[in-house]
């Protein structure tokens, strides 16, 4: 993808690229990274950094004790480990003439519809003033109901939340091989197209600081790229690999974009996290959503079944009537009313289509 092209993109740090072997941050890479932020900034190019590292750095500054509580550790390194990773960057894109803005969140940000809208029109506002905004997820209040499974998942909803070109998922290896890496015998697949990926080979080793792995960056990058965003995977220690990768050179795995769709159903592709609610619905429901080749709204009519309880407008996942997931949806009204309404016909759709994604698309 051509700079020409781009207009905004998310870039994702992971822990290891910009950590020392040592546990200490590494000052050198993450300036080597805003340098080349620098440039597209002054492209003209919108860039939202969403930068892991709050934990690692905290383990660089303090020492917790064995026996304390792992909910207790991780917010007290992320407490402090914050700052510390916060005014690095301020330092930084200081030294480049450019400000940056701290945005921590949580998923029930993205849950609540309010504070996602909110969330949009400060991020969209900051990259309008030429503002970098930084991305982390909020550790020190997030709860385990209310965390994301690591930055990956994160990284894909803020691309998705602001339309981004592109989401470059930058890590500690080349990208997607077809075996270990250290295998001598594994190679680096350079692009996934439209064929359905079987990631049962990735390995589901995860980085030293951070919660990521292989697995989860293949599966959301499978996710975005169907719903039209280009992603990238690519190794974050290598110099020059953000102006590389958005000029046009081949670097790491490219997971080419299906089609373009709307920026409310981009972020419902991806939005599997957050939906605390499923909506079981019978065979003729499904052959009409997946068979028709038409647009479809999903009416109570079709629904057998709901588990979980939901208000106007959340996430629920729509499955079949022995659970396998189908698609995601944001539903017109709560579960009271969907219940009252169960398998009625002549009744208003629960979740319209365009607020419906479904896993064929």
């Amino acid at each position: 993808m051509s700079t020409k092209f781009a207009k905004k993109v998310v870039i994702k740090v992971g822990s290891n690229v910009i950590t020392r072997a040592d546990g200490l941050p590494d000052e050198e890479r993450m300036e080597h990274l805003v340098e080349q932020i620098t440039v597209l900034a002054k492209q003209h190019i919108g860039v939202v950094l969403v930068s892991s590292g709050a934990v690692a750095s905290g383990r660089s500054i303090i020492t917790i004790k064995d026996k304390t509580d792992p909910v207790a550790a991780r917010q007290q390194l992320a407490a402090v480990g914050q700052i510390k990773l916060v005014n690095t960057y301020a330092q930084l894109f200081g030294k480049q003439g450019i400000v940056c803005a701290q945005v921590l969140v949580t998923k029930g940000d993205f849950r609540d519809r309010r504070h996602y809208l909110n969330m949009k029109s400060c991020v969209n506002k900051l990259m309008e003033s030429h503002i970098v905004p930084v991305v982390n997820e909020n550790d020190v209040i997030a709860v385990t109901e209310l965390m994301f499974t690591d930055n990956d998942e994160l990284s894909a909803l803020i691309a998705s939340m602001i339309g981004a070109d592109a989401l470059i998922l930058l890590t500690s290896v080349d990208g997607l091989y077809t075996g270990n890496p250290s295998d001598p015998a594994s190679q680096l697949i350079p692009l996934i197209d439209k064929a359905k990926m079987d990631f049962s080979f990735i390995g589901t080793e995860r980085s030293n600081f951070g919660r990521g792995g292989m697995v989860t960056k293949a599966r959301m990058a499978h996710n975005l790229a169907k719903v039209g965003i280009t992603v990238y995977i690519a190794n974050g220690k290598k110099d020059n690999i953000l102006l590389d990768i958005l000029g046009g050179k081949e670097h790491g795995t490219r997971f080419a974009p299906h089609k373009s769709a709307s920026n409310l159903k981009r972020w419902v592709a991806n939005a599997d996290g957050l939906a605390r609610s499923k909506v079981f619905i019978n065979q003729g429901a499904i052959d009409a959503l997946l068979n028709t080749g038409k647009a479809i709204s999903l009416l109570p009519v079709g629904i057998i079944k709901i588990e979980g309880a939901f208000e106007k407008g959340d996430v629920v996942r729509i499955v079949t009537e022995k659970g396998q997931s189908i698609g995601m949806g944001i539903v017109k009204y709560g579960s009271d009313k969907a219940l009252e309404r169960l398998g009625q016909k002549s009744q208003p759709a629960l979740v319209h289509y365009d607020y419906l994604y479904l896993n064929a698309e």
